[in-house]
């Protein structure tokens, strides 16, 4: 961080920082054990008729819904990650939004796991069938995100890249919006849990039962985010690089971050499909960028 902005450069180091980065892990790991406990007494009570909730409040009425929790938490934490990462390296940062929608998959079938229906009929029953794509998908996804990072890998490898006044410059820039979004996504975070809390269990009116789903909550505004620092980040990369391979890698970065959000509009196998897709596109975006970088 440049000497004129030692208020970032602190916040930064604040909120940022491999000391920071360390504390995080460790409350988050508690808090997530916490909340799983809380949330298994929370349905104790309700399947002992202590507490009443409305039918649509359904992550209380098994016990198997309550790993949808702890997995919250890692969640929130992968977005600290991806804060850690971008002012390091755009294809980390880029592998964590992957990272974060992998992780979303698999609390979403945690989520399913208390609504499956054991029968021969599996493939006829609709919510086994998105089951079972989840499932598929997850397995997909892992093997694109080992893909990707290994494709990081050796980019890195092959090309270390001279730290110019130009690129000092973009990464303190890097730093000042992530250290802005800290906040920014801390508040959005509160405001989506408190939100969904209210209209689960305090209101009366007919918006209960048209509640988004609850795997939308904080993503859908989350991934909004990401494509305008996207775009920003595009944008000033010029000042360092004009370099064809890279703008066409950050453009089509932008393109997949555009990929993840749209699937938050849909459901299903179609769901499924854009985030494959958009994973699919990162993917062999970075492996050409590579071979590009080679000529």
């Amino acid at each position: 961080m440049t000497s004129s902005t030692p208020f970032f450069s602190s916040l930064y180091t604040y909120f940022l920082s491999e000391k920071i980065k360390h504390k995080s892990e460790l409350i988050i790991i508690y808090i997530a054990i916490i909340s799983f406990l809380l949330h298994l007494l929370l349905i104790g009570l309700v399947n002992l008729d202590f507490i009443t909730v409305t039918d649509h409040v359904k992550l209380l009425s098994n016990p198997i819904s309550a790993i949808y929790t702890p997995f919250s938490f890692i969640l929130i934490y992968e977005v600290y990650l991806l804060l850690y990462y971008l002012p390091k390296s755009t294809s980390i940062y880029i592998g964590k939004q992957y990272e974060i929608i992998s992780l979303i998959v698999i609390r979403r079938i945690f989520k399913d796991l208390s609504n499956l229906e054991v029968s021969l009929n599996w493939f006829s029953i609709k919510n086994d069938l998105l089951f079972t794509a989840d499932l598929l998908a997850i397995v997909l996804l892992f093997f694109l995100i080992y893909i990707y990072y290994k494709l990081v890998r050796n980019s890195k490898v092959e090309k270390a890249e001279m730290i110019t006044p130009e690129i000092s410059k973009f990464i303190s820039l890097k730093k000042i919006i992530a250290t802005c979004l800290v906040p920014v996504f801390l508040v959005l975070s509160v405001y989506s849990l408190g939100h969904w809390l209210y209209e689960s269990f305090f209101s009366f009116s007919k918006i209960v039962t048209e509640i988004k789903d609850i795997n939308k909550i904080f993503f859908d505004d989350f991934f909004t985010i990401l494509i305008l620092v996207d775009v920003l980040l595009l944008l000033f990369s010029f000042l360092h690089s004009d370099k064809f391979n890279i703008v066409i890698r950050n453009s089509g970065f932008i393109i997949s971050t555009i990929l993840i959000k749209l699937s938050f509009s849909t459901e299903g196998i179609m769901n499924i499909m854009l985030i494959v897709t958009a994973v699919v596109f990162g993917v062999i975006l970075l492996k050409i960028h590579n071979q590009f970088d080679k000529i």
